[in-house]
């Protein structure tokens, strides 16, 4: 099965630079967006043969998440059940039959790290919620995590040591999650490749001189390793700040 992930920065700006044809050409099984920046009805997108879930946050223009699932899950649920988390529409989850998929949109820590407590709280009460999920069944988990683990993930780890997506803490949670029993799928594949990058500023060139960060991943639970059959970047792919993920698994 293949999944892709893409936070669009704005669906209804990216469906007006080719989305469908974008969409078609990735040909997922599942394709889960983050940063969809719509309510209900603002955009009436269907795919054939696609089922589709969508998760709006109650502020207008913000957040929000998607999934277009080829198969039909046995249930689909919305936010981790903890109120304070789930009025930005950040997490979807789709149980299948013998997996579940959860997109997220992780929150920004934001200049100044003034969210950064808040996104400490977050961190601990999504991987608890993993790890549940987990007890039950194997996990594939994507989105934009707002977190460069480490420094071969972004191009200037040095002056961003301070910056969000680049603390000590924020990446000390990313570990926290690995290490709860879930792999990096990306590096699975290709742990020393550099230069891998997933989003860019709109400042200074940033995506011609390729000065960007990895914060969209796909992790799934490390007894899926032995089924992980590929992964990719989709830096090609044009029409947001960040280009499509994507991991193949034998599911």
């Amino acid at each position: 099965m293949r999944f892709i992930s893409w936070n669009v920065n704005g669906l209804r700006a990216v469906h007006g630079k080719g989305f469908a044809d974008i969409f078609k050409s990735l040909d997922a099984d599942f394709f889960c967006l983050q940063e969809t920046k719509m309510q209900a009805g603002q955009l009436d997108l269907e795919f054939e043969g696609y089922h589709s879930f969508w998760n709006y946050a109650e502020k207008k223009g913000y957040s929000g998440t998607a999934v277009f699932s080829r198969h039909q899950p046995v249930a689909v649920t919305y936010g981790l059940g903890i109120e304070e988390h789930d009025q930005e529409g950040r997490v979807i989850t789709l149980e299948m039959g013998d997996f579940y998929l959860v997109t997220v949109y992780t929150p920004n820590s934001q200049d100044g790290l003034r969210r950064l407590d808040y996104r400490m709280q977050w961190e601990d009460d999504f991987r608890a919620y993993l790890c549940r999920l987990d007890t039950h069944k194997p996990v594939v988990v994507c989105g934009d995590l707002n977190v460069a683990h480490k420094e071969i993930d972004l191009k200037n780890p040095k002056t961003n040591r301070t910056n969000a997506g680049f603390t000590d803490e924020e990446r000390a949670k990313m570990q926290e999650l690995l290490d709860a029993g879930f792999t990096d799928t990306f590096r699975h594949f290709y742990p020393d490749t550099e230069l891998a990058y997933s989003w860019w500023s709109y400042r200074f060139k940033a995506r011609e001189k390729n000065t960007g960060w990895r914060i969209d991943y796909f992790l799934s639970s490390q007894r899926l390793n032995d089924k992980l059959m590929g992964a990719k970047i989709h830096s090609d792919v044009m029409g947001s700040d960040h280009c499509p993920v994507e991991v193949d698994i034998n599911l």
